[in-house]
């Protein structure tokens, strides 16, 4: 071959591996590029997730301080000052004193009223003998003497200590006629009547009292047998 030709080839090869060099190194120029871009994104990306991460850190310790903050608060709600806890044992050593009293004043009433009833009842007891002997000497007066003064005025003292006891809550008790109770009638005989039926008060031989809901004393009756 001709040297000129020769030489025109070794350009043409020299000059094409000049530009594939020249190619290799432009696309490891574009790969480092991309690469290096890449790294700044990916690091970019971590330090935005780093980011996001500390903000959300920041957002829970706040939530948390918060929380911390209520609950101080509400511990601090339901602490009780050492007045208020003064003033509610106050109230309720009060409360137990005025219901003591009410207990005390009702007892003292219901003792006062028992032992009134009971001194009643021990007058009414000494009473009841002489209304029987205004009975029994008012009976025995002839029907001529009745409209003596003195018998006159003997009959209106015995209806006025009537009144006053019955006013009083003293009543006589019924028992001609009614069936014989023991806890108003005394039997002191058995009689035979056929009008009347068996256990039946036939007659009364002395009268019986009550005071209010007790029994003073009791009828003193005969019972039919």
């Amino acid at each position: 071959m001709p040297e000129d030709i020769k030489k025109e080839t070794i350009d043409n090869e020299t000059a094409e591996n000049k530009a594939e060099e020249i190619e290799i190194e432009g696309a490891d120029e574009e790969s480092t590029q991309t690469a290096e871009e890449t790294k700044d994104t990916d690091v970019n990306g971590t330090e935005s997730e780093d980011d996001a991460l500390t903000d959300a850190d920041a957002k829970a310790d706040d939530k948390s301080d918060d929380k911390s903050d209520e609950k101080k608060g509400l511990f601090k709600k339901k602490k009780k000052d050492k007045k208020d806890e003064q003033i509610e044992e106050l109230n309720d050593r009060l409360k137990r004193q005025m219901a003591e009293f009410e207990n005390f004043r009702k007892r003292s009433e219901k003792e006062k009223s028992q032992m009134f009833d009971m001194g009643a009842k021990t007058i009414v007891e000494k009473i009841l003998p002489v209304i029987d002997n205004f009975e029994r000497g008012l009976a025995a007066v002839p029907d001529d003497k009745k409209d003596d003064p003195f018998i006159t005025g003997m009959d209106k003292v015995y209806k006025q200590m009537l009144t006053e006891l019955d006013a009083a809550g003293v009543k006589p008790i019924e028992c001609v006629g009614q069936e014989f109770d023991p806890d108003f009638h005394n039997a002191v005989m058995q009689v035979e009547n056929d009008e009347l039926e068996s256990g039946t008060v036939a007659q009364e031989l002395q009268k019986g009292y009550m005071y209010k809901d007790s029994v003073v004393r009791h009828s003193m009756v005969s019972v039919v047998q």
